[in-house]
C-alpha cells in the first residue's frame, strides 16, 4: 500500500443517485471517508441510502438542506449538468469543499461565476476528470515532462463508445436542455482533451471541429431512465435530436512550462455510436525520441515505442513505472486496477489535499480547469457551425 496522509474524520454528502453517484460513494468508502448524506428524488435517495448505509437522506432533490448539514465536510455533485453550478455555489456558500462532476456547467458565463466563487473561498474545489489518476496516464505525463520522449511532435487518439448506437438508446445526456449543446464531446471528449492537457502540461489554444448527428431522430421513454438501462421500444415516443453523435477535432496546444511541448498538434475522434467499443479512451503521444500509447480498456499497461530499439510494454506496478507513480496504485503488478480505482485515486488526492491544509500537489482538475473545458466546448461548437479554426 502507498504511504498516504492520514485522513481526519472527513465526511461527504453526495448529490445524485444515477450511474455516477454510487461510483463516488464506493470510491469514498474505499479511501476511508464517511458518506453521511445522500440527496436525490425521495424514492431513489432512500433506496441508495439503504444500500450503502448512509444515515441522512435528503429527498425531493433538497440539496440546499443537505449543504446546511453540520455532518458534511465535502459535497460531491453527480447530478445532471444543468444544475452543477447552482449546486456548487450553494455548497461553497455553506462552507463545504466540493467535488463536481464534469462538465462544470452549461456555459462559460455561469462557470466564470463559479471560478470566482471558488477563488474567494478557502475551500478545495475539484472537477472529476479522474482519467488523470490512471497510473498509465501519470506515467505518460512523467515520460513527456522529463524529456524521455524528446520534443513532442504530435498527439493522436479517440474516445469511442457504443451505448447510444441504436435509435432506441436514451439518456438525459441526449437532450441539449439537460446536458448542454455538445453531448459526445462534452460528455467523453473532454475527458480525452483534459487527459492530454494533463500529460503535456499545456492547454489547447485553437481548434477545428466537425460535428455529426447520425440519428436525426430517436425514440425516448415516456418516463425517466437510468444510464445504460434498456427500455421497451413499444413504450417510447419519437423526438428530434439536438446533440451530436460523433466529432472529429484538430487541436493546437500552447507552450508548457517545460521545454518539450510548444505548439503541439493533436487530432481526436469522439463517438458514442462506435459499435464494439464500450469505453475506449486511446492516447498516443509521439516525440522525437519515442512514443507512448495507452487505452482505458487496457488500463494497466502502456506501450513505449522507439525507432531503433525494441518496443516495450510496461505494466503498472512493475519495473518501468516511476517511483512517484507508486502512490497511485494499491496492488502489485498483474493485479488489475481500472475505472473504479481511478475514482478512488482521485478522491484520495482531493481528500489528502484537504487533510494536509492544501500542502499536497494539485494534480486534480480545478474550477479553472473545468471552466477551460467548457470554454473549449463552446469553441468546438463554434468551429463545427462555421467550419473554421477557432482560438480559445
Amino acid at each position: 500500500m502507498p504511504n498516504s496522509i492520514p485522513l481526519p474524520e472527513l465526511r461527504a454528502g453526495v448529490i445524485g443517485t444515477g450511474f455516477i453517484g454510487p461510483v463516488h460513494i464506493e470510491a469514498l468508502k474505499r479511501v476511508g471517508v464517511q458518506v453521511t448524506a445522500i440527496c436525490g428524488s425521495t424514492k431513489s435517495a432512500t433506496a441508495t441510502a439503504a444500500r450503502w448505509g448512509i444515515p441522512e437522506v435528503y429527498g425531493d432533490y433538497d440539496y440546499e438542506a443537505m449543504c446546511r448539514s453540520p455532518n458534511i465536510d465535502v459535497v460531491h455533485i453527480t447530478s445532471p449538468n444543468k444544475v452543477h453550478v447552482e449546486q456548487s455555489l450553494a455548497a461553497l456558500k455553506a462552507g463545504k469543499h466540493v467535488v463536481c462532476e464534469k462538465p462544470l456547467g452549461m456555459n462559460t458565463k455561469e462557470t466564470a461565476r463559479l471560478v470566482k466563487a471558488a477563488a474567494k473561498s478557502d475551500r478545495v474545489f475539484a472537477v472529476n476528470y479522474m482519467c488523470r489518476f490512471f497510473p498509465g496516464v501519470l506515467q505518460m505525463r512523467q515520460l513527456v515532462q522529463s524529456g524521455k520522449l524528446g520534443r513532442i511532435i504530435h498527439v493522436q487518439g479517440h474516445f469511442f463508445q457504443d451505448w447510444l448506437l441504436q435509435e432506441t438508446d436514451f439518456n438525459w445526456r441526449l437532450l441539449a436542455s439537460e446536458g448542454g449543446s455538445l453531448r459526445a464531446v462534452g460528455d467523453i471528449g473532454t475527458h480525452w482533451i483534459d487527459a492530454v492537457s494533463f500529460i503535456l502540461g499545456a492547454r489547447a489554444d485553437s481548434l477545428l471541429a466537425t460535428l455529426e448527428t447520425f440519428h436525426k431522430t430517436r425514440l425516448r421513454p415516456r418516463g425517466p431512465v437510468q444510464t445504460f438501462a434498456k427500455v421497451d421500444p413499444k413504450t417510447m415516443k419519437r423526438y428530434s435530436v439536438d446533440t451530436e453523435d460523433f466529432a472529429s477535432i484538430l487541436l493546437k496546444f500552447g507552450k508548457a512550462k517545460h521545454k518539450y511541448v510548444d505548439g503541439v498538434h493533436a487530432n481526436a475522434s469522439v463517438s458514442q455510436v462506435a459499435a464494439g467499443w464500450k469505453c475506449s479512451l486511446y492516447i498516443g503521444i509521439y516525440g522525437t525520441e519515442g512514443s507512448v500509447r495507452w487505452d482505458l480498456q487496457q488500463p494497466n499497461e502502456i506501450i513505449v515505442g522507439r525507432r531503433d530499439e525494441p518496443n516495450q510494454i510496461l505494466q503498472r506496478g512493475t519495473a518501468g513505472f516511476s517511483d512517484d507513480i507508486a502512490g497511485f496504485t494499491d496492488y502489485p503488478g498483474g493485479h488489475p486496477e481500472g475505472f473504479p480505482d481511478s475514482h478512488k485515486m482521485h478522491c484520495r488526492a482531493v481528500y489528502e489535499h484537504i487533510a494536509s491544509g492544501k500542502k499536497t500537489p494539485v494534480l486534480f482538475a480545478t474550477a479553472e480547469d473545468g471552466h477551460h473545458e467548457v470554454r473549449l466546448c463552446e469553441a468546438v461548437l463554434k468551429s463545427g457551425n462555421s467550419n473554421r479554426w477557432v482560438k480559445l
